[in-house]
């Protein structure tokens, strides 16, 4: 089965990266290389959190035009950073793996609606 495993900056990791990026960034490649070097992971990206904001586009009706506006859609403490697929057992394997992070990101497992 495959599942997103959808990665939220908080205030305390944006904190931690801007102080030492590169043991953060040790520690995130440490745990997604076990997923890799299991063959678990498909595909991943990070976001670029911290050289410009996002932009949000919204369509409430069919009828009227969107609106864009700067900033994330959601506000507050967390912040989408990133996302990593991968192929697994079940959820149970994928919130372990997910458990296995060592930095202080929030994780959300949602599993990957296959064909659509």
């Amino acid at each position: 089965m495959k599942y997103a495993l959808v990665i939220f900056e908080t205030y305390e990791s944006r904190h931690r990266i801007r102080t030492d990026r590169a043991a953060h960034r040790a520690a995130y490649e440490t745990w997604i290389g076990k997923i890799a070097a299991a063959g678990r992971l498909i595909s991943g990206d990070a976001l670029d959190t911290g050289s410009a904001p996002a932009t949000t586009v919204r369509k409430t009706t069919e009828a009227a035009p969107a609106t864009v506006t700067d900033g994330p859609a959601h506000h507050g403490e967390e912040t989408l950073g990133g996302w990593f697929v991968i192929d697994v057992a079940d959820r149970e394997e994928a919130v372990e793996l997910a458990k296995g992070l060592g930095t202080l990101e929030t994780i959300e497992v949602r599993p990957v609606l296959e064909g659509a």
